[in-house]
């Protein structure tokens, strides 16, 4: 039952994007064979679209029935073609008290073409602690992935090839809302994973109207799905983005065999 409950908890941090849940678990079950390599790049935004200059945006974490935290999401633009996104993910409450977690996350993109250029993890999850740095060089087309536990001092170097522009495990839900929504139709994102590459496909399932603690919005309902049937075995997971021209993500979904996490929007701020 212990090993059970530390697995979800932990998972807070995992799950922080619905997509990085797709990606990660797409890596973790696929040992062999390895996935075909992936050759398609990341699409540019939509004419128009821009990333916000200052943005914070809190959502608000329920497990199951139960409170389980909070998810803070910061954007700002460092100059004229960077944006940074940090976040955090917080265990609250009897949560906190079961197993703590305490996630920071760190990424900065191309704001005209959406590529990732650095995304940094530091990890807080009941005993274990670690902090990661990958970095994506365009001009040898690598991932760069440095990783040290600071538990154990053990570290990992690891270097993977990269088809060109892609997005990473923090930046893909929102990189999604540069893209054009159309109910039936889908659109893909490659995702830098440490070990290889994840292609995600974005389905836009239908309009759904959805009541947060911000208030209620119209929205369109999103499901990414990996390949290799890792969603079909593992569960499900749902994005509602606004049904206008910020698709401002006001609503995630995992749903897992152990049970419901839910993200919904709870603050946003031009901040």
């Amino acid at each position: 039952m212990k090993n059970k409950r530390t697995t979800v908890l932990s998972s807070l941090g995992a799950l922080f994007f619905a997509v990085s849940t797709v990606a990660c678990s797409f890596a973790q079950t696929q040992q062999a064979p390895a996935p075909q390599q992936v050759t398609q790049t990341l699409a540019p935004p939509r004419p128009g679209f821009s990333f916000p200059q200052k943005q914070t945006l809190t959502y608000l974490v329920d497990w199951r029935v139960f409170p389980a935290g909070t998810a803070v999401l910061h954007f700002e633009q460092q100059d004229a073609n960077t944006e940074k996104l940090s976040a955090t993910a917080d265990t609250s409450g009897a949560i906190n008290l079961l197993f703590h977690v305490s996630d920071k996350f760190q990424s900065t993109f191309d704001r005209t073409k959406g590529c990732t250029n650095e995304f940094d993890k530091q990890t807080v999850e009941g005993r274990r602690q670690v902090n990661s740095t990958l970095k994506l060089d365009y001009t040898t087309n690598k991932s760069i992935l440095d990783e040290k536990n600071l538990v154990t001092g053990q570290t990992k170097h690891v270097e993977q090839p990269i088809p060109g522009c892609v997005t990473d495990l923090l930046t893909g839900v929102y990189y999604a809302a540069s893209q054009p929504m159309t109910v039936g139709q889908s659109f893909q994102v490659p995702i830098a994973d440490p070990m290889h590459t994840v292609l995600v496909t974005m389905k836009v399932e239908g309009r759904e109207e959805i009541k947060t603690p911000l208030g209620t919005f119209k929205t369109v309902r999103v499901q990414p799905t990996a390949d290799a049937g890792v969603v079909k075995n593992r569960g499900n997971i749902w994005i509602w983005y606004t049904d206008d021209d910020r698709h401002l993500p006001v609503q995630m979904r995992a749903r897992l065999f152990w049970g419901t996490i839910t993200f919904r929007l709870s603050t946003n701020e031009a901040k």
